[in-house]
């Protein structure tokens, strides 16, 4: 009896039909597939500053494209280029109208954590206080440019010149920072340096292998820090050039040169911000 039971359970399985995913033309989402880089790209974007540097690479960049347009006598192409490249300069100092907010906290940090140097704390406060004075200015002319507040156009330029003029300044510290930044890398290379020698030395001295997982990671992490002074250095000399150029009331830098030091930092920045997403 067991076993017809067992038979007519074996058939029933046998017989049982399995149940086939229904194909259908809306289902868009099978054409593709599994993307880390789109899941990436999503998070990056999703971010303000993700999409602040996206757009940034692309205001620079038009800069180039307008000046290789107008060379080729594409006059019609050219424009086209500026009408995309002036509202994606006014949405990224829209972007920046929260700014203040961030620096606020920097500076909570800054003056209540210690800092590597005395001159790095220096370096901090004085580019805070250049931060608290340039973003104010800047949302001050955009407003008055854009006719939202009453001001003149000669008082809009005026405070424009000062508000880049106080960036420029903050680019000029950051030289600095990042001089010292350097010399303290330097130090703290020397330092696990003799600490593996000394390791060494003691090994040969008691015959006992040195372990030095310790000090390379160390050195791994301080090699992942020189990397970001370069990069840091690669993006302050793309500005610099950029901040004095809007600092002078008559200046004859070339728009495409904006676009190309412009484009320079935005690349930069814009791989910082995807590689740390």
């Amino acid at each position: 009896m067991a076993a017809a039971s067992k038979q007519e359970s074996d058939l029933n399985e046998v017989h049982t039909p399995v149940a086939k995913p229904a194909h259908s033309l809306l289902a868009l989402g099978k054409l593709f597939p599994a993307n880390k880089t789109l899941d990436h790209a999503v998070r990056f974007l999703s971010q303000v500053r993700g999409t602040d540097k996206t757009l940034m690479v692309v205001q620079y960049l038009s800069k180039i494209f307008v000046w290789y347009f107008l060379k080729r006598g594409r006059a019609s192409t050219a424009q086209r280029i500026k009408n995309l490249s002036g509202p994606i300069s006014d949405y990224r100092i829209l972007l920046r109208y929260y700014g203040l907010l961030p620096l606020i906290q920097w500076m909570q940090y800054v003056d209540n954590n210690p800092s590597p140097s005395k001159l790095l704390l220096l370096i901090d406060r004085l580019q805070n206080i250049c931060n608290l004075i340039y973003y104010p200015l800047e949302h001050i002319y955009w407003l008055g440019a854009h006719e939202v507040i009453p001001i003149s156009m000669a008082t809009t330029n005026k405070i424009s010149l000062w508000s880049c003029r106080f960036w420029a300044a903050y680019v000029l510290l950051q030289f600095v920072h990042l001089a010292e930044e350097y010399r303290l890398y330097k130090h703290r290379v020397q330092d696990v340096q003799r600490q593996i020698k000394a390791a060494d030395t003691k090994a040969k001295e008691t015959g006992e292998p040195a372990d030095k997982t310790e000090h390379k990671a160390e050195l791994k992490a301080l090699q992942a820090e020189k990397t970001s002074i370069w990069i840091n250095s690669i993006i302050n000399t793309g500005y610099l050039p950029l901040t004095i150029h809007w600092s002078l009331e008559n200046s004859s830098f070339p728009d495409v040169g904006v676009g190309m030091f412009g484009g320079v930092a935005a690349l930069a920045q814009f791989y910082v911000a995807w590689k740390s997403t």
